[in-house]
């Protein structure tokens, strides 16, 4: 790789690398907010003497209103720039965060981990930031180390939430470890208002025409669009159900029923909005300079689907998956056997990342994927008769394919179209919570061989679609403030 193409990490000097580094910190913070609960579960159980549905009901909260934030803080980035929506959601959340910890009856509980579910969408926000900021020489594996490096939160946080609360004491203590995190996230949100921008000095920051949904060039195009909205609504139907008497029991039948009833009527409005976005594009046409293909979207969505969406649905069985496995094992040594899949964040996205601007996006996309099929299908032959070290090697390789595949997906969504790249972002984020609820709800219904075998083999249906995206080449143009067409390298 050429040294225009590296990136010296400690060159706090160079904006763009303090941009990247102040953002990923932003990012790690969500992700600490966000699954910050995990960890502390044994305590906040104990604290209210919860049923095992009803903390597998806070489990499924938590990620239920990821699916339309990310669609919707994508619109709002597009907008109003990363800088203030960023600043917003981690000050916001921080309250949220707080009104947690100071719980005080199961059902506020269940609101506030429901709310929270809001903070995951941050992810989508740096994405665009941090191709605002780097060339696209660069912008895979700056995405990767953002990913990556942002993605961590989790893990950390179960690393060290546990015994903050320790050091707190009493019965209170996991209140203020949850606490504390709020308070983090609130300040730090007021420092990136002031440390971050949203372009580089002299760079326009190019705004959607319209807000509301994805513009797009074709009537194809648009049915398409529509079509992949689809998958987004059945899965919060999934979710309602999941959380119906069929499922945990939170909420009755005819709660569920209006739910389904409220989706549908959000479908609809959602497109017709879509169609107000599209209307003068679809009646008057589009000029070949501003076109883009939506199956590139739609590709990178299904990518997604099956990467992060399969890294949700795993971290959260694996250390069940091992204990049962295994004897012998008790529920920590399995937990820190289960961590391996979640520690390769660190390095697997930012060399996804690295992949993608080196040996080309969709070769790198392909790779990945198909790597990933092999690596399910193998956990799939884990049972008792293997030795441990093997079962924990195949199972970090594997993760290595699916956050590498991660980074590749991110390496491309800021080469489809600038203006739009929050809303990429947010269709693609939202589709990895779609995989997740997809798998997890394969998961209950079949055996853990099975539920491996599941993945690998939708990993190789998206190898396959992965075959038709395009590779970005020459420029992406965009229309400047005063008329002006802007063209930006993608290659």
């Amino acid at each position: 790789m050429s040294n225009e193409g590296k990136l010296n990490l400690f060159n706090l000097k160079d904006p763009k690398i303090k941009t990247l580094h102040v953002t990923w910190f932003a990012f790690f913070l969500t992700f600490v907010v966000w699954f910050s609960h995990a960890p502390l579960m044994v305590f906040i159980k104990e604290a209210f003497n919860l049923t095992t549905p009803q903390v597998k009901a806070l489990l499924i909260l938590n990620v239920a209103l990821t699916i339309p934030a990310r669609i919707v803080i994508g619109m709002l980035v597009d907008k109003f720039g990363p800088r203030i929506v960023y600043s917003g959601l981690l000050v916001i959340s921080s309250f949220i965060c707080v009104g947690f910890a100071m719980a005080t009856s199961y059902e506020a509980l269940a609101l506030f981990r429901f709310l929270l579910g809001f903070v995951g969408a941050g992810f989508v926000i740096g994405i665009r930031l941090v191709g605002e900021w780097f060339p696209a020489k660069q912008v895979g594996v700056a995405e990767g180390i953002y990913g990556g490096w942002g993605n961590f939160g989790s893990a950390a946080g179960a690393m060290t939430l546990p015994t903050i609360a320790l050091l707190f004491g009493g019965d209170d203590g996991w209140r203020y470890a949850l606490g504390l995190t709020g308070v983090i996230a609130g300040i730090y949100g007021l420092f990136f208002y002031t440390a971050a921008r949203n372009t580089p000095k002299g760079s326009t920051y190019f705004k959607p025409k319209k807000t509301g949904g994805l513009e797009v060039t074709t009537k194809g195009d648009f049915y398409f669009y529509l079509l992949m909205n689809v998958p987004m609504y059945a899965a919060l139907g999934v979710l309602a159900w999941k959380l119906s008497p069929a499922g945990v029991g939170l909420l009755t039948e005819q709660t569920m029923q209006i739910m389904w009833i409220a989706l549908i009527a959000l479908f609809a409005f959602q497109t017709n909005a879509i169609y107000k976005v599209n209307k003068e594009n679809l009646t008057h046409g589009v000029p070949d300079l501003e076109k883009y293909k939506f199956k590139q979207v739609a590709i990178l969505d299904v990518a997604y689907f099956v990467t992060f969406g399969s890294e949700l649905a795993v971290v959260s069985m694996l250390p069940l998956f091992f204990l049962e496995t295994f004897e012998g094992l008790d529920p920590v040594k399995a937990g820190l056997l289960a961590s391996g899949f979640a520690f390769m964040n660190l390095v697997a996205r930012p060399t996804g990342g690295f992949f993608s601007d080196k040996f080309g996006r969709r070769k790198s996309l392909m790779f990945l994927i198909g790597g990933l099929a092999i690596g399910y299908f193998t956990l799939g032959h884990i049972d008792s008769n293997w030795w441990i070290p093997v079962a924990v090697i195949a199972t970090m390789c594997c993760s290595f394919f699916v956050q590498a595949g991660e980074g590749a997906v991110f390496a491309i969504v800021p080469l489809v179209k600038r203006r739009m790249t929050g809303q990429i972002a947010g269709m693609a984020g939202a589709y990895g919570n779609v995989g997740a609820v997809t798998y997890l709800t394969v998961l209950s219904f079949v055996d853990y061989s099975t539920f491996f075998y599941v993945i690998s083999a939708s990993a190789a249906v998206i190898f396959l679609a992965c075959w038709f995206i395009d590779e970005p080449k020459g420029q992406m143009a965009e229309v400047m403030p005063d008329g002006s067409v802007h063209l930006i390298d993608v290659e």
